[in-house]
């Protein structure tokens, strides 16, 4: 009997090619080694019959190498091997060709007359049914009818890949260790299910008797980690109830002369939005909220309010954000609502220092710039109020440091990006969350179309036929030059061509690589109307608001998340006009069909958010490196609503019997409290 605590290098049971591999993977302990569950099952039982045409999802098949052999092409060499079933028995009858490209080992691996399994989707190339690259394992000949086998006539797991061990090799090593260590050393740091040891649902998780006991085993371990997570929740939020800060927002009488100053009224969303930040900032310890709307919904005014309720509580308010074009955007809005008002408001950015006042008349109250804000530590006489645009584009130390310049300052973070309620509970639970759910009124109506295989003639029409009605053109492009190893045009190729086919027309070009003056002045000249047609990168994805384009064409449209797309397609709308999405595509990738359908049925931000979360997954919904995700074990129950609650019920629970976490698990709680050292910042760190 071994530990599972034991450390990995003193086990004699592996060898020195396992240890070596598990190591340089990251794995210590057999618990490190069990606590990573499978990604996949193969229901080994039975296999899928070979196809007869392209699949639209993997497929798992058992078959015959019946010939293999390197080829040489274009591209370069790649390894074929022809896999044939059973012939007409139990698999049905058929073959499929095997790909792998640039893998010089594989010959080594899978060579004629073996018998694999190999898994991925099939597509047809000219005529052919191919699976490049696919997962794929060799069987022995004692497999079948090695009693108990673990590798065939069963359930069987698949792990993320180890370099240097094989599938078969993860498996037993795994399942020698759920024989060998005493199951008192495999104990959660908290149990939550006392009706079965924990080494029960180890072996479930790893070696399941059905589809349904894996999933309920990685249920259960997904609860034990999402506990982890609010819990974690539940005590930054305890501990910053504790903070005591500094009452502001008791004089509105800025804020009533902005509301009067209004051509328009605030939609119902953004005064109750108002309202819940007023009563915070009034509150003694420090507000910290965030805001969260669709594109459009009007959160540059909600911010706008909370700003003017720090200034006329005598402190500065500063809002950073993520790009030079979205801070110069910002300023530009406050300047024209707030200078009439008599409120001093500077810009800093790293190429541009700017104030809308005369210096002698005193220090700025509201600073917009970018990460540039860090750096100027005289700019700051008593920063009271601080607003994140945008938050999960800046880094944990870059948020922290803002907050840092201030004296307990209020906090407000804010995004366009609408995220999915579950996400919400998991890295947002210690804010307070206030919603944009409305549209202001006035805003034209987009049109979305995905559109396959368009001709360019007929695209140039529709754009001049936009022009010429007056309005004005994005033309959108995921790449800023071209690329040799992408098959898609890049907006410098698409520049040249669009200006000679809009050769009446004036077109610019923006991009990520241009010098910030150079994207300023290409920026300015679109704001101006100056410009008919811009084309440009992802980099217009946030902060624009030129309310006469109402066109937006996106090329090559696949290659965009969903998310991105939705923000995209929210820089057109903004005015009274119709406005026009269109979405190109070669339409040859199905996943990619269904994301641009979504967007074309759907307005609906958090809709869409929803479905890219089930698309893509959190990590990339979000970004791992903000979003706290990177390790996340169990991403695909984050769509587990009644999950997340119950974590965070037995977490609040435990917190409200344990506010100090003396009674849990020594590790457990030393995790959650080094935590909570990042109480400077807001969200997740």
């Amino acid at each position: 009997m071994i530990s599972a605590r034991d450390e990995l290098a003193t086990l004699s049971q592996l060898a020195v090619r396992d240890l070596e591999a598990l190591m340089a993977a990251g794995y210590r302990t057999p618990a490190e080694v069990l606590d990573h569950l499978p990604k996949r099952y193969e229901d080994r039982r039975r296999f899928d019959s070979f196809p007869n045409q392209a699949t639209p999802i993997p497929v798992c098949l058992r078959g015959t190498v019946i010939d293999s052999k390197k080829q040489f092409g274009r591209g370069g060499g790649f390894y074929e091997a022809i896999v044939m079933d059973g012939g007409g028995g139990v698999f049905g009858s058929g073959k499929i060709t095997c790909r792998w490209f640039n893998m010089q080992f594989i010959h080594k691996l899978v060579a004629t007359g073996q018998e694999v399994v190999v898994y991925g989707k099939v597509k047809d190339f000219n005529g052919r049914l191919i699976i490049d690259h696919p997962e794929f394992e060799v069987l022995r000949e004692d497999d079948a009818e090695e009693s108990g086998s673990i590798h065939l006539e069963r359930i069987v797991p698949i792990y993320r890949n180890v370099a240097g061990l094989a599938q078969r090799r993860l498996r037993e090593i795994r399942h020698g260790f759920l024989l060998q260590c005493d199951p008192g050393t495999l104990g959660a740091a908290l149990e939550l299910d006392a009706a079965m040891p924990r080494v029960e649902m180890l072996r479930r998780a790893h070696f399941p008797e059905s589809m349904e006991q894996a999933q309920a085993a990685r249920r259960h371990f997904a609860l034990e980690e999402f506990f982890g997570i609010q819990l974690n929740v539940a005590w930054r939020r305890s501990r910053h109830q504790e903070r005591n800060g500094r009452v502001l927002g008791k004089r509105t009488t800025l804020l009533g002369r902005f509301y009067k100053s209004l051509p328009f009224d605030l939609t119902g969303a953004q005064k109750r939005s108002i309202h819940e930040i007023v009563a915070d900032m009034r509150e003694p310890r420090p507000m910290n909220r965030l805001l969260q709307g669709d594109v459009g919904a009007g959160k540059t005014f909600v911010a706008m309010a909370a700003m003017l309720l720090a200034v006329d509580s005598g402190c500065q308010a500063a809002l950073m954000a993520p790009t030079q074009i979205l801070a110069e955007q910002h300023y530009l809005t406050f300047r024209r609502w707030l200078e009439p008002l008599g409120v001093r408001v500077a810009l800093r950015t790293a190429n541009r220092d700017e104030t809308s006042h005369d210096e002698r008349e005193g220090d700025p109250q509201i600073i917009i710039g970018t990460h540039a804000l860090l750096y100027d530590d005289e700019l700051f006489r008593d920063l009271g109020l601080v607003v994140i645009d945008e938050q999960h584009k800046f880094g944990v130390a870059q948020r922290a440091s803002l907050i840092r310049l201030g004296v307990v300052p209020d906090v407000l973070v804010m995004t366009a990006t609408p995220i999915p309620r579950t996400l919400t509970m998991t890295i947002y639970g210690d804010l307070d969350v206030s919603l944009l759910d409305e549209k202001p009124p006035g805003r034209g109506k987009i049109i979305t179309g995905v559109r396959v295989g368009a001709k360019q003639s007929d695209v140039t029409a529709f754009v001049k036929e936009q022009l010429s009605a007056g309005r004005q053109a994005y033309l959108v492009y995921p790449l800023v030059e071209e690329s040799a190893s992408l098959k898609a045009e890049s907006a410098t190729e698409a520049f040249e061509k669009w200006r000679k086919r809009l050769s009446s027309r004036e077109v610019g070009l923006i991009h990520g690589k241009l010098r910030p003056e150079e994207k300023e002045e290409v920026m300015r000249r679109f704001r101006e109307g100056l410009t008919n047609a811009l084309v440009s990168t992802t980099v217009i994805e946030v902060g624009v608001d030129v309310p006469n384009a109402s066109v937006m064409i996106l090329h090559h449209a696949e290659r965009f998340g969903l998310a991105q797309l939705h923000q995209l397609r929210g820089r057109i709308g903004r005015g009274e006009h119709k406005s026009y999405c269109v979405l190109l595509t070669d339409g040859k990738n199905p996943e990619a069909m269904e994301k641009l359908k979504v967007l074309e049925q759907s307005s609906d931000g958090f809709e869409i958010a929803e479905a890219d979360l089930r698309l893509r997954g959190p990590g990339n919904v979000l970004g791992t490196t903000q979003s706290g995700l990177t390790d996340l074990r169990f991403p695909d129950f984050l769509a587990d609503t009644a999950l997340l609650r119950e974590a965070r019920e037995i977490a609040d629970r435990i917190l409200t019997e344990d506010p100090q976490l003396d009674g849990i698990h020594r590790s457990l709680a030393e995790l959650i409290q080094e935590d909570a050292g990042m109480m400077d910042l807001p969200g997740t760190a």
